[in-house]
């Protein structure tokens, strides 16, 4: 699910690149209040005591998850929009490394047979 949701994200930075100068304050805000949020959930939840992510990639995901918040803040504080494309292609790779992964909840089928 959090490969869809980085996906949505990434192309709502995507479209207020596109139009950034035919779009409001309040609705760039609002893309980047969205990934804001979503990279909140996604760095809490992997970066919790009950998440079974080995400590590494904890600590990998809470560094990106701070480098996403101060990427955020300089976009919003010089008004650049070339500087999405960090977050777009951050949003985008996380997404496809996700959905590389098997659900383990679709694996005990083949765990069985073998």
């Amino acid at each position: 699910m959090e490969a869809n949701l980085l996906m949505k994200a990434a192309a709502r930075l995507q479209l207020i690149k596109d139009e950034w100068d035919n779009l409001t304050l309040e609705e760039r805000d609002e893309a980047l209040v969205y990934n804001r949020k979503l990279w909140t959930v996604l760095v809490t939840s992997a970066t919790s005591a009950e998440s079974e992510l080995p400590q590494q990639i904890k600590n990998n995901v809470g560094s990106l998850g701070v480098f996403v918040m101060k990427q955020t803040m300089d976009i919003i504080i010089t008004a650049d929009p070339k500087k999405l494309d960090t977050l777009i292609s951050i949003n985008r790779s996380i997404a496809e490394g996700l959905r590389a992964v098997p659900d383990p909840i679709e694996q005990p089928e083949a765990a069985q047979a073998g």
